[in-house]
C-alpha cells in the first residue's frame, strides 16, 4: 500500500487515537473489575500503537498474528525493543483471545493487574520511537 505522507499521518494519529481510546476503557474495566474487558482493550490498545508504529516506519499492518510478527521481526529482533516487551505484547494477544473466544476461562486480577503499567510503558516508549 503506497500512502502519501499525509495520508500515512492521518493514519497514525487514528491509530495512535485508537490506542489511547483503549487505554482509557481498560481502566474503566479495572475500575469495575471486569478482568477479561481489561485484558481485550490492554491488547487493543497495544495492537493500535503497534500498528501506528508499522505504518510509521513504512510496513504493512494485515491481520493480528501478522503485526505481532512484524512487530518481533523488525524491533525486538533488532533491538528497537526487548525481548520482553515483545513477550508482553504475544501474552496480551494470548489473555485476549482467551478471554475472548473460551467461555471456560475468566481473566483474573491477579493475571491482568501486572500487565496495566508494562502496557502503558510499552505504549509511550513506541510513540517515542515514532518521534
Amino acid at each position: 500500500m503506497n500512502l502519501t505522507d499525509e495520508e500515512r499521518n492521518i493514519m497514525i494519529a487514528l491509530q495512535l487515537e485508537k490506542s489511547q481510546s483503549m487505554l482509557q476503557q481498560a481502566q474503566v474495566g479495572v475500575e469495575h473489575a471486569m478482568w477479561d474487558m481489561v485484558a481485550n482493550r490492554l491488547y487493543y490498545a497495544l495492537f493500535h500503537a503497534v500498528g501506528a508504529l508499522l505504518i510509521c516506519k513504512g510496513f504493512q499492518v494485515g491481520t493480528h498474528k501478522g503485526a505481532v510478527i512484524q512487530f518481533q521481526k523488525h524491533f525486538v529482533q533488532s533491538g528497537v525493543f526487548t525481548r520482553e516487551e515483545g513477550h508482553l505484547y504475544s501474552r496480551l494477544q494470548q489473555l485476549r483471545e482467551e478471554g475472548d473466544y473460551n467461555c471456560y476461562i475468566q481473566t483474573s486480577e491477579q493475571e491482568i493487574m501486572p500487565f496495566v503499567e508494562p502496557t502503558n510503558a510499552l505504549i509511550e516508549k513506541i510513540k517515542a520511537t515514532m518521534a
